[in-house]
């Protein structure tokens, strides 16, 4: 899950790490009574899941409250556009208006979990404010990395190790371990998969600020904190996984493919998915129903699908463990049955109950199309997919 820049701020703020003073606003009028109470000059910056904000025009500086107005009038409303969004964009609900920062030096702080470690990595650069990969492609010594052992947690020692690498000392030095200790603590106590501060701003007057900041949670640990939950916008997700959610699906994300998939397992999913890569077509989504015996859980996957006017057809790949195939099957009669399904369905089954979910779909006179194994069912679903079944 992620959150808008304005609330990672706030989410900063509460563990001890210094951001510039802003608010954020819904109107021109309302950025412009902000930046007359801030002083000037103010940045307008549109809040959007989604970083390149900055080149694709929706970052502006004002130097008037009248032209806080005329900036956050330019942004609000507008689809912006940039590398992250896709070329759709996303439509700009609010800007944050805030001080404008005069930057002395841009450097770069994040943690993230290290896969092949096992552990929550911090991560400092003297190089932010750019794209971190491409400093770690063309100047990976320029990033710092240190592994922090979460029985023993993040220790001012680390923090001083890493500040003096990026270059921080003496009153600076100070406040960068006091910004990395702050920022660990709010990757930990709300299961961030990614807390990070780019640029972590040292100013002309000496102080280190969160010029920008992006936090992301993992979904996974969501039910512990209904305060993170709170934060949620779901406008700034896709409208057929908010509805995924909405109906138990919880392992569904859409991709820009046109074949649907329905799957049981994320293994089994993904595995799914390469084949029809290998086949020639494109999935249209990730869904894995996971193991469960549960006819509507079906019903609900063919909703979706059914709802993408990209999918141009829908294949069924079950591998029945815990889950049953008959139920499975069960389901996709249903679906059949209360809604008007106009795109080819392939079918693979196997598994528990097989015999029976067979039997099930053979007695329904659907026109469904049967494949014995997953690279056949690939095969047949990129075929529907172009109309040649």
């Amino acid at each position: 899950m992620k959150v808008h820049e304005f609330q990672a701020k706030q989410l900063l703020q509460e563990y001890g790490v210094p951001v510039p003073n802003g608010r954020v606003a819904q109107s021109p009028a309302e950025a412009e009574a902000i930046a007359r109470e801030l002083g000037v000059p103010v940045a307008v910056k549109a809040q959007i899941h989604a970083g390149g904000r900055g080149k694709a025009g929706g970052i502006r500086l004002a130097s008037s409250p009248e032209e806080a107005r005329d900036a956050a009038a330019q942004i609000l409303g507008r689809r912006l556009v940039t590398h992250q969004t896709g070329p759709e964009g996303r439509l700009v609900r609010s800007v944050l208006v805030e001080e404008a920062v005069r930057p002395a030096r841009e450097l770069y702080l994040a943690v993230v979990v290290e896969n092949a470690l096992g552990l929550p990595v911090m991560m400092a650069s003297d190089a932010g404010g750019v794209d971190i990969e491409e400093v770690a492609a063309a100047t990976p010594e320029r990033i710092h990395r240190l592994p922090v052992d979460p029985a023993i947690g993040f220790q001012p020692f680390m923090g001083r190790e890493l500040g003096l690498a990026i270059g921080l000392g003496g009153e600076l030095l100070r406040q960068g371990v006091q910004a990395m200790a702050g920022l660990y603590r709010l990757f930990v106590e709300k299961d961030c998969s990614l807390a990070e501060i780019n640029p972590l701003v040292v100013t002309e007057d000496g102080r280190l600020l969160a010029a920008d900041a992006k936090v992301n949670f993992d979904d996974n640990a969501l039910f512990r904190h209904p305060e993170v939950q709170a934060l949620r916008d779901p406008h700034e997700e896709d409208p057929l996984e908010v509805q995924a959610q909405q109906m138990g699906i919880n392992n569904y994300v859409r991709l820009t493919g046109n074949i649907g998939c329905v799957v049981n397992g994320a293994g089994l999913a993904m595995a799914t998915m390469d084949a029809i890569k290998l086949a020639g077509g494109d999935p249209a989504n990730f869904l894995d129903i996971g193991t469960v015996n549960n006819v509507e859980r079906v019903v609900n996957s063919f909703r979706i699908l059914t709802s993408d006017e990209q999918v141009r057809a829908i294949l069924i790949n079950i591998f029945g463990g815990m889950a049953r195939v008959d139920v499975i099957a069960e389901g996709v009669v249903r679906a059949f049955q209360e809604m008007d399904v106009r795109v080819p369905v392939v079918v693979r089954l196997a598994g528990t109950n097989v015999e029976a979910g067979e039997r099930i779909l053979a007695e329904s006179g659907l026109p469904v199309v049967r494949a014995k194994d997953l690279g056949e069912a690939a095969q047949k679903a990129v075929a529907a997919a172009r109309g040649e079944l």
